[in-house]
């Protein structure tokens, strides 16, 4: 009973909830047109090919040097924030995650592998914009909105991480081999890669959980990454108002006879 009591204490609000995938909702935003900014005159997003052509010979324009280090300090400031964040049930898959992003990140400005690390970037960005703001909607009981935003997610996400990331990894893996000499690093970089994918590969199968039950129900369930303790739709609250109008808890109404009615 004590346990119990301990973990409803700390059990987060659904405001520091709703706060935490806010801000990360605003960066993923932000960074997302950023990229697309930065990466539009480049000839690597339309011809994958041009990341290997020339290397290792390839300046690295100022542009390309705030997206990076940008991208670098948030990585690093999720890493060491999940400790103090709300806990997830897949804590060590997203730590795991981000340490081979930063991996990878600083493997590939090493050693100027910057074009193919700046396509990983920018494909993984976009869904998770949609993966933050489908969790705002739902904190904040609009409930058809947040349906039709994870959606748009996985379908997002399917395209992103399941086609046009595995076309970056089969670009290094089949196309550079035949364009420049290989190297250590270059097998340590193509594996970390496939190791992202491998990652990818499980989320979309709780993605896809989570869309065939909001399909059976009518209204999504759950949370690709809920908390260890509460599932993003308090599913065991049969979806009551989380806080009354006068800032307290709803208490349940006992069932009415039929003499009341």
């Amino acid at each position: 009973r004590w346990w119990r009591r301990r973990r409803a204490q700390d059990k987060p609000t659904t405001l520091i909830k709703f706060c935490e995938n806010s801000w990360r909702c605003i960066y993923y935003t932000y960074s997302f047109i950023f990229g697309c900014i930065v990466m539009w005159d480049k000839s690597w997003l339309w011809d994958i090919k041009q990341c290997w052509y020339g290397y290792p010979h390839q300046s690295v324009t100022n542009d390309i040097w705030w997206y990076y280090m940008i991208s670098m300090a948030f990585y690093w400031s999720l890493t060491l924030s999940q400790f103090v964040d709300v806990k997830r049930k897949d804590f060590w898959q997203m730590f795991t995650h981000h340490m081979i992003t930063i991996l990878l990140m600083a493997l590939s400005w090493v050693c100027n592998l910057h074009r193919v690390g700046s396509l990983v970037l920018l494909v993984h960005d976009c869904a998770d914009i949609f993966l933050e703001a489908a969790k705002i909607t739902k904190y904040a009981q609009y409930q058809k909105v947040c349906d039709t935003i994870f959606a748009v997610f996985t379908v997002v996400w399917i395209v992103t991480r399941l086609i046009l990331y595995p076309r970056v990894i089969y670009s290094s893996s089949v196309e550079a081999p035949s364009i420049l000499p290989m190297f250590p690093a270059y097998y340590i970089f193509n594996t970390l890669l496939i190791m992202l994918l491998v990652l990818h590969i499980g989320w979309t199968y709780l993605i896809m959980q989570i869309a065939i039950k909001a399909i059976k129900s009518g209204q999504m369930e759950g949370d690709v990454r809920s908390s260890s303790s509460d599932d993003l739709s308090d599913s065991s609250e049969n979806a009551r108002p989380i806080v009354a109008s006068n800032g307290g808890t709803p208490k349940k109404q006992p069932p009415q006879s039929p003499g009341q009615n």
